[in-house]
């Protein structure tokens, strides 16, 4: 996508063996690049979510392994260094499956035919998930007509993903084939992914959206003003259980009690077929503090964390839930649209 006419991905790895990514902490308020030199730091800005979204996350983890080999072959390590960097960069975020996917894959390749092998492999799986999300935007169009006002949870678009997304794809393509369409936004409380990320990327793409309170969603949808929802994923089971950002649940519940379709963007590295079902799927849990504390920008300019609830306050901070197969109409992939219990053999990945 491109901002101020400029084109971006979300995260890319140079020459230089150096990984560059747009730094979401500080969006929609700065526009800035993060660079990253070894994997520790690589790792530590998935940890930080500086850069966040499935496929961003995978991809990043992808160039943080490959960045290990690198170092491995340049202070001439033993292969038990990078095995130690595949274990803190699977630590960073347990639900994604995205960052199983691409580590493993790119260790495999380093391990098998060195550093070279494991930075081609990295670049390759970034070209790989930005086709992906090309084609299930082309897919999810597909279920988008004219004048369509669709709901959306947390952020999965081009800033998740190397390019494009898989929640926001569909809405892309539809824009550019000149349908009129609508966005209702949910926040996404505790970190805002959706008021702070989706909404800077549809207002950048000109697309008409509006803001919702996370526990807004049933009202629009009692009032008949959402005609479909998608949303991404963090994992899909084998039975076609959903792990997604906290909140996508209740949305999946009011929809099925709506009649309103709920559709699923993903690519076939988030599908887990050697998890069984959604109450397999480690649930990671987050700092308290991303609920009590809140980053803005102040009337001068400067980012500021203050403190939002009552001084001395707990808080639970799970990142993600688990929507049944039952409540979900359709999981949109770069294969085409198929049905959550479609995902029990190996034909998707």
């Amino acid at each position: 996508m491109k901002i101020n006419g400029t084109y971006y991905r979300s995260v890319w790895m140079e020459d230089t063996y150096r990984v560059f990514m747009i730094h979401q902490n500080e969006l929609p308020f700065r526009f800035r690049i993060f660079e990253s030199s070894n994997y520790k730091t690589t790792a530590w800005a998935i940890k930080d979510m500086i850069v966040r979204g499935a496929g961003a996350i995978g991809i990043t983890a992808g160039f943080a392994i490959a960045q290990a080999f690198v170092e491995m072959n340049k202070k001439n390590l033993k292969v038990e260094f990078v095995e130690k960097a595949k274990s803190e960069i699977e630590s960073t975020r347990p639900t994604a499956r995205n960052l199983f996917y691409a580590v493993d894959k790119v260790y495999k390749a380093g391990v098998e035919g060195g550093y070279e092998s494991a930075v081609s492999q990295s670049q390759c799986l970034a070209e790989e998930d930005l086709q992906m999300s090309k084609a299930i935007g082309n897919y999810g169009n597909e279920l988008i007509s004219q004048n369509c006002r669709l709901l959306t949870h947390c952020n999965a678009g081009w800033l998740a993903f190397v390019d494009y997304g898989s929640a926001l794809a569909p809405i892309y393509v539809a824009a550019e084939q000149n349908k009129n369409v609508f966005v209702y936004v949910d926040e996404t409380r505790p970190r805002s992914q959706g008021a702070k990320l989706t909404a800077w990327e549809l207002g950048h793409q000109n697309i008409p959206y509006s803001i919702i309170p996370d526990n807004a969603a049933a009202y629009f949808m009692a009032k008949g003003e959402i005609d479909m929802v998608i949303v991404g994923a963090d994992r899909i089971a084998r039975n076609g259980d959903v792990a997604n950002k906290i909140g996508t649940l209740e949305k999946a519940i009011c929809a099925k009690y709506y009649n309103i379709p709920f559709y699923v963007a993903a690519p076939s590295s988030t599908f887990d077929i050697n998890c069984a079902s959604g109450k397999l799927i480690p649930i990671e849990e987050r700092s308290p503090e991303e609920v009590l504390y809140q980053t803005g920008i102040t009337k001068h300019g400067n980012l500021n964390t203050i403190l939002v609830c009552a001084p001395g306050a707990t808080a639970k901070n799970p990142a993600f839930d688990v929507t049944p197969a039952e409540l979900i109409t359709g999981i949109i992939t770069e294969y085409g649209i198929i049905q959550p219990n479609e995902n029990k053999g190996t034909s998707i990945n």
